[in-house]
């Protein structure tokens, strides 16, 4: 097995490439060893001290690491931990995992169509340029003009995650739905 990795826009995050499916679902975020109960690779991920988030997307996986951590000395650890656990076949998800996802959205009813609009924009024109850098960007909610966004995976801390917010992703929702007045970060 040959992982490959890339520079991502954040310092602190690495994205590595293992050429296998690696979430079925949606993209998953884990900030620690407790939300990655349904993602036994994560978990063996957050046992590399200096580990800090792990992404799970299509067909990759993002690392942040710890501010005061060296790549030099966290990578080889990463690539033998994915590596390890390709190799013993096993799941990268538990059956379980997709019941525990419901990210919850606001949004007035009378602004579903609307709504619905910014989601296809998102996932056709903004998640797949995100994809590359090895981060996410998923809706939260959107409220009297506001769209509210939460980046993950290397866009979340990216020295240039509200320069991509204000200057790409507002822009391109308020040219194509004059109602998007502006974009916000979401926690």
């Amino acid at each position: 097995m040959f992982i490959q990795t890339e520079q991502t826009p954040n310092p602190e995050t690495l994205k590595f490439i293992p050429g296998k499916v690696i979430s079925p679902i949606e993209p998953l975020e884990f900030n620690s060893d407790a939300e990655a109960e349904y993602a036994p690779i994560a978990q063996r991920l957050f046992v590399i001290n200096g580990v800090k988030t792990v992404f799970l997307g299509s067909d990759f996986i993002t690392i942040t690491k710890q501010a005061d951590e060296i790549w030099a000395n966290l990578k080889p650890a990463v690539i033998s931990a994915i590596m390890d656990h390709f190799m013993a076949n096993m799941p990268v998800l538990l059956e379980n995992a997709e019941a525990s996802l419901d990210e919850e959205e606001f949004f007035e009813e009378g602004d579903k169509d609307l709504v619905l609009a910014i989601k296809d924009l998102i996932d056709t024109r903004i998640r797949p340029a995100v994809a590359q850098d090895g981060g996410d960007i998923v809706f939260k909610g959107f409220k009297e003009g506001i769209v509210y966004l939460r980046m993950k995976g290397a866009c979340a801390g990216c020295p240039s995650s509200t320069m991509t917010l204000k200057s790409g992703i507002e822009n391109l929702l308020r040219h194509f739905i004059p109602e998007v007045v502006s974009v916000e970060q979401s926690v």
